[in-house]
């Protein structure tokens, strides 16, 4: 494998439900350390791209590539396997279960002897507080906190810090800023460039420009299931981008039309 080989890629991706094609020739690649940003309005095929590279659907045609070689995610399961962690809005945790459990949730830490074993609350509670705070978020001091007491980033921080720690290799983020506000996008979009640093390969699929902006390497606009625009960080200004995703229209054409 090269050196330069992407961590994950996607090769002439297309993906029909019965006579209905969602997604035409898609090819995507994300080195370590590198993010993409996969922007697009609603029904624009970011949803259905997603389950393809979770497990969750399989490409009609195309491949999938990881470390350079062909691969089958036919399962979820088999996605975690690889290190390929699915984060989606409000990271998927659960509102009424404390910052330790969640951070836990299916491989939970025990203690005892033999077949009498309990959960080790104290151990998961001071691990799940320290990798959230090694990821910037230092507000976070108590594991036994309630997730429903956590702000909407704060609860993507932890989810984000989750799937760091358990050897995520790839990290979709869902529309990770989606309904928040300017100080918890903030809090979240430092989580990604810390994601990055740490030489994840992360995607991060947006409709907002900005954000994408604030952390992208690298963009690709998705328009009806079609790459529309692919292009390195610099390339295109925020006004370009807009029109891409309204469609190759500018802001002016959009805003005569409505006026008409």
């Amino acid at each position: 494998m090269s050196e330069k080989s992407p961590v994950i890629e996607l090769r002439n991706v297309d993906k029909s439900f019965g006579p209905i094609d969602v997604l035409h020739d898609i090819s995507l690649k994300v080195s370590a350390g590198e993010v993409l940003c996969l922007l697009g309005d609603n029904g624009a095929g970011k949803s259905t791209l997603i389950k393809i590279l979770a497990g969750v659907h399989q490409p009609t045609r195309g491949n999938i590539l990881m470390d350079g070689e062909e691969i089958a995610l036919n399962r979820p399961r088999d996605a975690q396997g690889r290190g390929i962690a699915t984060v989606h809005q409000f990271g998927g945790t659960y509102p009424l279960m404390s910052i330790g459990r969640n951070f836990f949730m299916g491989v939970e830490p025990t203690k005892g002897f033999g077949p009498i074993r309990v959960f080790d609350r104290k151990k998961a509670n001071q691990i799940a507080v320290e990798q959230v705070q090694s990821m910037g978020i230092t507000r976070i001091t108590d594991g036994d906190r309630l997730v429903g007491g956590l702000s909407g980033g704060e609860r993507q921080s932890l989810a984000i810090a989750r799937a760091v720690y358990f050897g995520a290799r790839v990290l979709i983020l869902d529309e990770p800023t989606a309904a928040l506000g300017v100080k918890q996008a903030a809090h979240v979009l430092k989580i990604v460039n810390e994601a990055k640093r740490r030489g994840l390969a992360v995607i991060f699929i947006t409709h907002q420009v900005m954000h994408a902006m604030a952390v992208g390497d690298h963009f690709a606009v998705l328009i009806r299931g079609s790459i529309a625009a692919d292009f390195q960080k610099g390339e295109k200004s925020r006004e370009d981008i807009s029109d891409l995703m309204a469609g190759g229209e500018s802001m002016a054409e959009l805003e005569a039309k409505i006026e008409n």
